[in-house]
């Protein structure tokens, strides 16, 4: 290039100045960040302003949350509490010296699973009656003495005292398997059949006992007393048979008061007025 261009063109470069490029955003799309910008932070404070609401009415604290307690042993609820759905807890317990209550409108529902996550034993409180379903219920004293305990075979009673309070007694509709009966203190006992028959066996005998009263058997037809194997004994004072038919006598003889007792085959019992001798033979028409 000659001299004198080259000299020429850098007379024009200088002559026009240094050019200067804007880097930014301008206009409306500083406007546009500007805004969301602002509008972002007015969602940070309202974020943070209900977070820190809800901690408050939650009473969110160290130790845990509302009536929610979180202490070494486990978790402690206080107040009333409602569980919308199942609960699973290995214990539920109340504070020492407070009762625990479980309270529900319809039910309360207690069940016991296995494995294959089935109900062996379950305890329903409803408002029309409390029901156990399991293979055996048990009661025991604090020092577990067994009480009360009642299966698909047997149900037993082991308090040392069986009291029925109601006014018709206890119905056993079928056999009653007890070694001893007996009544409370200046109580009468009596053991009724009203339309059937009244069967007391035992295979080494029978004892019935009124220390301080008087003992009475009625029945509609027939009062029979059996031993196969030994005697029937009959020790008191006085022994009477007030009711017993007489046998016919000779209203010509001696008329006293003395009489005799006879059987006749068929077992039944008369009195004969006594002789010199046995009447029983004259008065054989009774056994008829």
């Amino acid at each position: 290039m000659p001299q004198e261009q080259y000299a020429h063109r850098s007379t024009l470069s200088s002559s026009e100045g240094p050019h200067v490029y804007k880097v930014g955003i301008y206009g409306w799309r500083k406007r546009c960040l500007y805004f969301f910008v602002l509008l972002l932070m007015i969602l940070i404070l309202v974020n943070l302003a209900m977070t820190i609401w809800i901690l408050k009415v939650m009473n969110f604290t160290i130790d845990g949350m509302g009536n929610l307690r979180i202490t070494e042993k486990g978790i402690r609820l206080e107040g009333d509490s409602e569980f919308l759905k199942p609960l699973y807890a290995k214990e539920i317990r109340a504070r020492p010296g407070n009762p625990l209550y479980l309270q529900s409108d319809r039910n309360v529902t207690v069940n016991i699973l296995n494995q294959d996550m089935k109900a062996v034993t379950q305890l329903v409180t409803g408002s029309e009656a409390v029901e156990a379903y399991g293979k055996r219920l048990e009661v025991k004293s604090n020092d577990g003495k067994l009480l009360f305990s009642a299966d698909d075979k047997e149900v037993v009673v082991g308090a040392e005292r069986l009291r029925v309070l109601g006014a018709e007694g206890a119905v056993f509709p079928k056999s009653l398997e007890t070694p001893y009966v007996k009544a409370e203190p200046f109580h009468h006992l009596r053991l009724e059949s009203p339309t059937r028959t009244l069967v007391m066996e035992a295979p080494k005998g029978i004892e019935i006992n009124a220390e301080a009263g008087s003992l009475e058997a009625s029945c509609r037809t027939d009062l029979r007393l059996e031993s196969k194997d030994g005697e029937i004994l009959l020790k008191a004072a006085t022994v009477k048979l007030p009711q017993l038919p007489r046998g016919s006598y000779s209203s010509t003889g001696t008329h006293q008061k003395v009489f005799e007792i006879c059987v006749c085959p068929n077992g039944r019992l008369f009195l004969s007025q006594a002789g010199s001798g046995s009447t029983c033979q004259i008065n054989t028409s009774v056994c008829l």
